[in-house]
């Protein structure tokens, strides 16, 4: 998880007594008033050690009344945070605070600083409830509430981080905004850290909608098809994915993905995986028996092809012959694989009209597949978002969701 630097956090202006009642006022003695009002002009030229030390005089005084008490507490509170002493300034600022001198007005505004503060001087218990009071007396800025969930986290209580932001990305995706990179991966890092499977696959699943690398979908497929009950019959539906999500890594995927196809009667569809294969070079490298096995899988889905196609009329026709809607899916598919996606697709929705699917599931993530490489967005959402089966395939819908709306 990504800390944010104190530097960052702290207000630019350090001095908070912006606006405050003047040091010399009628009620501060003499004595008292002198080396303040000299603190207040170190502050003003950022001498802040000899502020802290003018402050100190006043103190050395005695007998302070509430509000000397309390003008003490705010110059000191300003000149500790500008010398980098956050953990005086915390306990500054909760000694004016508590004071019954302390103007109801600047509250918002001395919280706001105060958790920042704290969050800096790593007293994150006390930034995340300062945060809390901050808004609940009314405080909305963005930058001090996004701290709140990150102040529970490193303070450990992990369940109060990831309730606190799920609220606040609920909100921002209503709004229309994106949430932004780190927040999710401390989203996922919540889930991890109380062993919550179910929240760290959704943190993923809005790590590759919204910042998709290769690193959150790999992580999220595996996750996905090592769940149980996941059919190993939808294992090239997951390699079609995989290659649209550049997940594909090794020559080896590349040759199991071409397997698939060609054991499903895809060849057209094997030869696309082998040429991606070839082009991003981890085909057609390696050692001469790894460099030989490549082309062999490419000779043989050469000759599969030109085996196929002449067949390809007389297989539809044979397809459509059936009682069953499963023949002509596949026909579909091999069209698809082709590249003849109208023709494919026109006969994948037929076999699902006709009925009598072993998988009518996996015949429709099939079919938005063909929609979405088709170019038919629209019609490809609307299809994964029907796909309702246990064996996995809604799992893959889901993620085919994610990845057309990315």
């Amino acid at each position: 998880m990504t800390k944010t630097s104190p530097k960052k956090l702290l207000i630019a202006a350090a001095l908070w007594l912006a606006g405050a009642q003047a040091v010399a006022a009628p009620s501060v003695r003499p004595e008292v008033g002198e080396p303040l009002q000299a603190a207040q002009q170190a502050l003003q030229s950022r001498q802040y050690k000899d502020a802290l030390a003018r402050i100190a005089q006043a103190e050395k005084v005695g007998g302070l009344s509430a509000y000397e008490s309390y003008l003490v507490a705010r110059l000191r509170a300003a000149a500790a945070q500008g010398a980098g002493d956050y953990a005086a300034a915390v306990s500054a600022y909760e000694t004016a605070l508590a004071s019954p001198e302390f103007p109801a007005a600047e509250k918002l505004q001395v919280l706001d600083a105060l958790a920042k503060l704290a969050y800096a001087a790593k007293k994150y218990d006390k930034a995340a409830d300062t945060i809390q009071q901050y808004q609940a007396a009314g405080g909305s800025d963005p930058k001090t509430l996004g701290l709140l969930p990150q102040a529970l986290y490193l303070s450990n209580d992990f369940a109060g981080a990831q309730k606190v932001l799920n609220a606040q990305l609920s909100q921002m995706e209503k709004a229309g905004q994106t949430p932004t990179e780190t927040q999710l991966q401390l989203l996922a890092s919540c889930a991890l850290k109380q062993n919550d499977t179910a929240g760290y696959v959704a943190a993923l699943e809005k790590l590759v909608r919204y910042h998709p690398q290769e690193s959150y979908w790999l992580d999220l497929l595996t996750r996905t098809v090592n769940k149980p009950g996941f059919s190993d019959k939808l294992a090239l539906d997951v390699y079609r994915l995989r290659l649209h999500t550049g997940t594909l890594r090794t020559a080896a995927d590349y040759m199991e993905a071409a397997q698939l196809a060609l054991q499903a009667g895809l060849p057209g569809e094997a030869e696309a995986v082998v040429k991606q294969g070839y082009e991003k070079k981890l085909l057609g490298t390696g050692t001469p028996q790894e460099v030989d096995r490549h082309k062999r899988l490419a000779d043989l889905v050469a000759r599969k092809i030109a085996e196929d196609k002449p067949t390809l009329a007389e297989g539809e026709q044979a397809a459509a012959a059936q009682a069953g809607g499963d023949a002509l899916v596949a026909t579909g598919m091999n069209y698809v694989g082709y590249g003849d996606y109208e023709k494919g697709i026109a006969l994948i929705r037929q076999g699902i009209a006709k009925g009598g699917l072993k998988r009518a599931d996996q015949a429709k993530l099939q079919l938005g597949y063909a929609q979405l490489v088709a170019g038919r967005k629209d019609e490809a959402v609307e299809t994964f978002s029907g796909v309702k089966g246990s064996d996995g395939s809604a799992d893959l819908a889901r993620l085919w969701l994610l990845q057309a709306r990315s």
